[in-house]
């Protein structure tokens, strides 16, 4: 495989156990992923789901830092509309200071959750992410001495600290062509985000490097894609493992947002709604088999959707399958 090999993983819940727990075992799969020699870990932000278990990323990179120290460390993302600027530019230069060359921040311009609950976290709304876009790039080069802000700029005599001397690399997560063009025209990183979408990031990294200029933050577009994958020993094993993930799939599609606690509940679930119309989707969506297919067919989509770097979603029903999948897929 020649794209880079990374992970995003949303803390999910397994069986049982708690959002807590959830957290937790983020933490033993990061180290894993070190271990393996994947390049980055990356985690998320998502508010009021009650699979997944992360809801702030900087304070999960924070106890990553001190227990790993090789493998770069950063967020899928930071929900930028949902903070002030200068707060997540702090952050992430504080997180730089305790991890220096090891951090990326990628940013959404979604809100991570429903709307309603958006309000509950004061968000501004996506059509303030491109001025919140701009403040967090001017705060982040400020702060690392490479772009200072003058007295012409509106943030004038404000900077964000603690300062460099280096910045966390910035992408963005994109989900569309359109969001892949700003990207490009801003100069930072791109992660098209394929299991939101649902469809295949090759339209959205074209749009991006057409649209690529080079900035402070980068002179060469660099693209990735965020896929679901999980590998077994064997094929039907990886079918088996894959069952709450699909049932839990399908019920967000069908709008009931159930959490599958057991593989045969999910089975069942499966079973009684096979014919639905939805399950293609739910089907084709991520990569599930045996190892040296799961391989075979991300290196194929690397090649035909011309990334330079994966990510693969950490999945499985409990915290053994998702480190021994990351184990069949690792690089080299």
């Amino acid at each position: 495989m020649t794209a880079t090999l990374s992970v995003l993983d949303l803390s999910p819940v397994s069986g049982d156990d708690s959002q807590a727990q959830a957290v937790r075992d983020t933490i033993q799969v990061a180290k894993a992923a070190e271990r393996l020699g994947y390049h980055r870990f990356w985690v998320a932000e998502h508010h009021n789901i009650g699979t997944l278990g992360s809801p702030a990323p900087e304070i999960l990179i924070a106890a990553l830092t001190q227990q790993t120290s090789t493998i770069r460390l950063g967020s899928g993302g930071v929900m930028l509309v949902n903070y002030s600027p200068l707060k997540v530019a702090e952050v992430f230069m504080e997180l730089e200071a305790l991890a220096p060359g090891r951090i990326d921040l990628g940013v959404g311009r979604a809100l991570g959750t429903d709307g309603r609950t958006g309000a509950a976290l004061r968000t501004s709304g996506s059509e303030a992410f491109p001025h919140y876009f701009a403040l967090l790039n001017a705060w982040l080069l400020d702060a690392a001495g490479v772009e200072p802000i003058t007295d012409a700029h509106p943030a004038r005599e404000i900077h964000a600290n603690p300062a460099g001397p280096s910045h966390p690399d910035l992408f963005l997560l994109c989900s569309s062509p359109d969001s892949g063009v700003f990207a490009g025209k801003t100069g930072v990183g791109m992660v098209f985000a394929e299991f939101i979408a649902q469809t295949n990031g090759a339209p959205a990294v074209a749009a991006y490097r057409k649209a690529f200029e080079p900035s402070a933050f980068r002179d060469k577009a660099y693209a990735a894609v965020a896929t679901i994958a999980l590998a077994a020993e064997t094929d039907a094993e990886a079918q088996r493992l894959a069952a709450p993930l699909r049932a839990g799939n399908l019920s967000m599609l069908m709008n009931q947002r159930r959490r599958f606690r057991s593989i045969p509940e999910a089975q069942a679930f499966l079973a009684e709604h096979a014919d639905s119309p939805l399950m293609p989707m739910v089907m084709a969506r991520g990569v599930v088999g045996e190892a040296s297919y799961v391989r075979a067919e991300l290196a194929a989509k690397a090649e035909r959707e011309g990334v330079d770097e994966l990510f693969v979603m950490a999945v499985g029903p409990d915290l053994p399958s998702r480190i021994r999948s990351l184990e069949l897929i690792k690089p080299g």
